[in-house]
Formats: structure tokens, C-alpha cells, sequence
């Protein structure tokens, strides 16, 4: 097929799509045994690997080498290592994916505000919320409408959550990253403010600009120009692409921005942004190594694997995504967004190229 849609073929866009939900998934599954920063530092994390005989990291986490350490994994570890992952496990950062994909499906790209919060009391278990994401639940069933759904007895308004709900937004808009970070941005606003906001419309431009940028700088430069230049998030991702420019390694690189942003927690915005800019600036185009470095940076190992694992599928596509990680998927999402769980991930994909293809 020859056909276009202004950025690449049709073919090629589809590929860029799949690879896109496929490293979101496959990077998911990768950080979420050691999904808890405290406890899973990225000293920790290489410590377990050196143990198991796995860096360089090029596949699934092996089996937990000591009872200590597995006492430590996540609960959901056994459907996530490599040899039992059969279908991706449920999780918020995947259900985002699918709620947002359901929310453009539903009520198109003038989708309000309030209708993001419809959608969530409709077809998200208030259960399989946290932080902002549940702060802003609770005050929509107690009646209240955005923007004091974020601000209203929630103290998590900066953290993670609004990113880690932003991907499909750019997987619609390929190539267009302002129009990615709009759209992510009414729906951020239901639940978070300033740099949790900008986190999202960053990560959504991020995506976007990957279907055509040539590098992943080139991607990360592209998507820093949607966000205020002097917001904390923006300086924030300028120094780590500084750090990376100047030469020094990978680690010593998250060591400085571990102490210069030291305080905020591991589930804020603003530090998870610094691990996800280098997983991809040193992971340097290659899946692999962008989303395992992504993942042994630490902080919100799953959100973090998943955003890198977007952006790297998108940009290497489906196709050129390793067996390893796609094949133990075994093209299924475990989801509970009501009606969509069991959906294959071949289908999610065909309806998101579906929506790209209207608005390209």
C-alpha cells in the first residue's frame, strides 16, 4: 500500500502504532516486579540482575535469585518474568491507555474535560485507581466538576499519574506533537496541576514527535517545546540532555539528577521525567537498551518502562520490536476498564490507527 497520511505510508504508520502499544506493554511488564522506589533503588535493581546473571538487561527480569529478594518483588512478579509472562498482566498504566483510546473513540478530539471523568466513573473500578488518579474519582462522585476534581484534597496533584495516561495522545497525532500535548492536556487537568500537567502534555509530544523524528534527542527537543521553558519539568529534562551531550556516562548522569531533584519522591513527575529522558537519550534508538536502562534507572519502574517502551516502539516500529519482548505477549491485554479486558493488542492498535488516520 502506497498510500499516505503525511507523515509516512499507511503501512508504516501501522507498524509505528503496534510498536507503540507493544513497548508500552512489554516496558510495563518490565519494571513492574521492582514497581517501588524506596525499596527497589537502581543500586538494588543491578544488584538483583549481577545476582541472576542478566546485564546487559535484554529481556524479561529473570526469576527472583534469593528468597530476600523475592519477598521484595511486587505480587505480580510470577505473571511478569521471563518464562511466565503468557499475556500482559493488568495494570493502571496499560488501562489508561485503553480508557483514553475509549475516550476518543467515544466523544472524538473535542473530548471535554468532564467527559474524561464520565468515562472514568462508567468503566474504571475505583479500586484500580491511586494517588491523584483516586483523589480526583472520589470528588467526582461526590459531585464536584474540573478543575476542582485536582485540587480538592489532593495532595498528589504533581506526581506521575497524568503521564502515564498521555501515550495515546500522541499515537493519534504522529507527527504533531503540539496538537498530542493539547489533547493530553484536558485530560490531565481532571486530576493534576503544573508539572503534573506538563508532564503529560511533554510525554503525549514525545510520542508524537517520535513517528518522525530521527533520533530520539531529536524526539525529546521536539516535545520540550510544548512545555513552559522555566517550569521544574522543562529544566529538569534541558539538564539531563546536557549531561548526555557533555559525554558522562549513564549512571553518573541519574546519580546527578537523583541529588538535584532529591526530596520530590519517587512518584513524582519531575525525577521519573529525568529516568525516562535517559533510558531513551543513552539508550540511543535501540528497544532493548532504552527501555532496560529506563527500567534500571529506578523510581516508577513500570511507568517509566512503559513510556520509554512507547516512544522507542513508535520510533523503531512493531516489526523491529526483538521477539523476546513481543511473542510471551501473546497479543492480549488483561485490562479492568469495563469491556475491554482479554482485547487483543493487534485490534487496540488497529482502531488507534483508525483515529490517527481521521485527524491526519
Amino acid at each position: 500500500m502506497t498510500a499516505t497520511t503525511g507523515v509516512t505510508t499507511v503501512t508504516g504508520l501501522a507498524d509505528r502504532v503496534l510498536g507503540g502499544w507493544l513497548g508500552r506493554i512489554a516496558g510495563n511488564m518490565l519494571g513492574k516486579p521492582v514497581e517501588q522506589g524506596e525499596v527497589w533503588t537502581r543500586d538494588r535493581i543491578d544488584r538483583y540482575l549481577r545476582a541472576a546473571d542478566a546485564l546487559p538487561l535484554a529481556d524479561y527480569l529473570p526469576e527472583p535469585p534469593t528468597e530476600e529478594d523475592e519477598r521484595a518483588l511486587r505480587p505480580e512478579w510470577r505473571s511478569c518474568v521471563r518464562g511466565r509472562v503468557h499475556g500482559s498482566c493488568r495494570d493502571d498504566d496499560v488501562d489508561y491507555a485503553v480508557l483514553g483510546l475509549h475516550l476518543l473513540e467515544t466523544h472524538g478530539f473535542g473530548f471535554s474535560t468532564e467527559q474524561v471523568g464520565d468515562l472514568w466513573l462508567l468503566r474504571l473500578p475505583y479500586l484500580q485507581t491511586f494517588t491523584a488518579e483516586r483523589a480526583a474519582y472520589r470528588n467526582l462522585a461526590n459531585g464536584l466538576r474540573p478543575p476542582l476534581t485536582a485540587t480538592y484534597d489532593n495532595p498528589y496533584q504533581e506526581w506521575i499519574g497524568a503521564l502515564i495516561r498521555a501515550d495515546v495522545h500522541g499515537w493519534v497525532s504522529p507527527g504533531a506533537p503540539r496538537r498530542a500535548a493539547a489533547l493530553a492536556r484536558k485530560d490531565a487537568v481532571l486530576s493534576h496541576t503544573g508539572n503534573g500537567v506538563y508532564g503529560a502534555m511533554w510525554a503525549a509530544a514525545l510520542v508524537a514527535a517520535a513517528f518522525t523524528a530521527a533520533t530520539a534527542r531529536e524526539a525529546v527537543d521536539e516535545a520540550l517545546a510544548v512545555v513552559p521553558a522555566s517550569s521544574r519539568l522543562a529544566r529538569t529534562v534541558r539538564r539531563v540532555t546536557s549531561l548526555h551531550e557533555s559525554g558522562l556516562p549513564w549512571e553518573d548522569t541519574l546519580t546527578t539528577l537523583e541529588e538535584e531533584t532529591a526530596g520530590l519522591g519517587w512518584i513524582h513527575t519531575v525525577p521519573n521525567a529525568a529516568v525516562i529522558t535517559a533510558g531513551l537519550l543513552y539508550g540511543d534508538g535501540d528497544f532493548s537498551r532504552s527501555i532496560a536502562l529506563t527500567v534500571r534507572g529506578g523510581l516508577d519502574t513500570d511507568s517509566n518502562g512503559a513510556t520509554a517502551g512507547s516512544v522507542a516502539g513508535v520510533m523503531c516500529g512493531a516489526a523491529a520490536v526483538p521477539e523476546q519482548w513481543k511473542e510471551p505477549l501473546e497479543d492480549t491485554v488483561r485490562s479492568a476498564v469495563f469491556g475491554f479486558d482479554g482485547v487483543r493488542i493487534s485490534e487496540l492498535a488497529e482502531r488507534t490507527l483508525r483515529l490517527a488516520q481521521a485527524e491526519g
